[in-house]
Order: structure tokens, then C-alpha cells, then sequence
């Protein structure tokens, strides 16, 4: 038996794919999930029939889509965990997070609700809150992250996060940073 080598796209399906992949990324962060996947053919200047093509469901563009995002919520995650001091390694971490949400909103609802068939997406998320788990457990342990913070309130925060609304991008992350000074003052013991 002949063992078959990962199919390549042409060019030109290629170049839809990406277009695909950018009018997504950009109404999700502007317009959060709920807009119609046809719109989002519209936008990439594709048919339907290409998008669904290359996407055959809204949860798999999405996971797609946001893969940028998660890597860095990972990368985020990681770089609290590697802080010699847990609790500044807490607060660097809900500083950046909230500042990532702000820049997507869809990503925001995404992640906080983890479509149930989207398992690249709840995989990805269940990774990143692990660590933000064991980063909690250790600034806890410092006595200075709250004895009753459980992970449920770093959801509610970034739900609340992803609530802001402004008149720009700008304005969001900065309403964002400054959201993210006070959850960390609620946060603290």
C-alpha cells in the first residue's frame, strides 16, 4: 500500500482559504461570533460553497482562526508560571489576558464558552486554565491571591472583560488595562 502524502492546494484554494481565515479573524474581532458564515463569504469574496468547503462548520473556522490566539494565551500562561514571585506572575498574566480579549471579542466568547464540538478550541482552553490553575495554587500559596478565588472568577472577569464596549480598538484595551487594575485589587488577599 502506497502511503499518501498530505494533500497540498493549489494556489488559487490557498488564497481563498486565507481570505477566509482574514475576513473571519477580523469580523470575529470586531462583531464577536454570531455573524452568519455567509457573511463572512461575502467579506473574504468567496462563495459559500468555498467557504464551506475549506470550513464545514462555523466551530472548525473558528478553532482555526483563533489558533493565534490560544497559542498566546498559552504562551501568556507560561511566561506567569515562569515569574520567580506566583502573585506578580498572577497579575502580569490578567494584565495581558484582558488585554488580549479586548483586541477579540470573539475570542473572548470562544474561549469563555468553549463550543462543545469544537475540540481543538476546549482542548486548547482547558490547557491554558490549567496553568493558570496551578499559577492561582501558587500565588495563593504566597498569601496573596485570595484564599476563595477559584479559576470560575478568572472566567467571570474575562467575560466581564470582553464586555467593555468602545468607539476603537484602542479605546477598548485601554478601558480593558485599566478593568484590569481593579480585578487585580479584588483579586488580592
Amino acid at each position: 500500500m502506497i502511503d499518501r502524502l498530505p494533500q497540498t492546494l493549489r494556489s488559487d484554494a490557498q488564497d481563498n482559504r486565507e481570505r477566509i481565515l482574514d475576513a473571519a479573524r477580523a469580523v470575529f474581532a470586531t462583531e464577536g461570533l454570531d455573524v452568519p458564515m455567509r457573511e463572512i463569504a461575502r467579506r473574504a469574496g468567496v462563495g459559500p460553497a468555498t467557504l464551506y468547503r475549506r470550513f464545514p462548520t462555523k466551530q472548525a473556522l473558528a478553532a482555526e482562526a483563533f489558533a493565534e490566539q490560544m497559542y498566546a494565551c498559552h504562551a501568556i500562561a507560561e511566561e506567569g508560571l515562569a515569574h520567580p514571585d506566583p502573585w506578580q506572575g498572577f497579575c502580569l498574566v490578567i494584565e495581558k489576558l484582558c488585554e488580549l480579549h479586548a483586541r477579540n471579542r470573539g475570542f473572548t466568547t470562544a474561549f469563555t464558552s468553549a463550543f462543545p464540538h469544537a475540540v481543538d478550541l476546549a482542548t486548547g482552553r482547558e490547557h491554558a486554565l490549567a496553568s493558570l490553575a496551578e499559577l492561582a495554587r501558587r500565588a495563593k500559596e504566597t498569601g496573596h491571591l485570595r484564599p476563595d478565588f477559584i479559576l470560575d472568577d478568572l472566567i467571570l472577569m474575562l467575560m466581564a472583560n470582553g464586555g467593555l464596549h468602545a468607539t476603537s480598538t484602542n479605546a477598548r484595551v485601554a478601558a480593558s488595562r485599566r478593568f484590569a487594575v481593579l480585578a487585580i485589587r479584588a483579586f488580592r488577599a
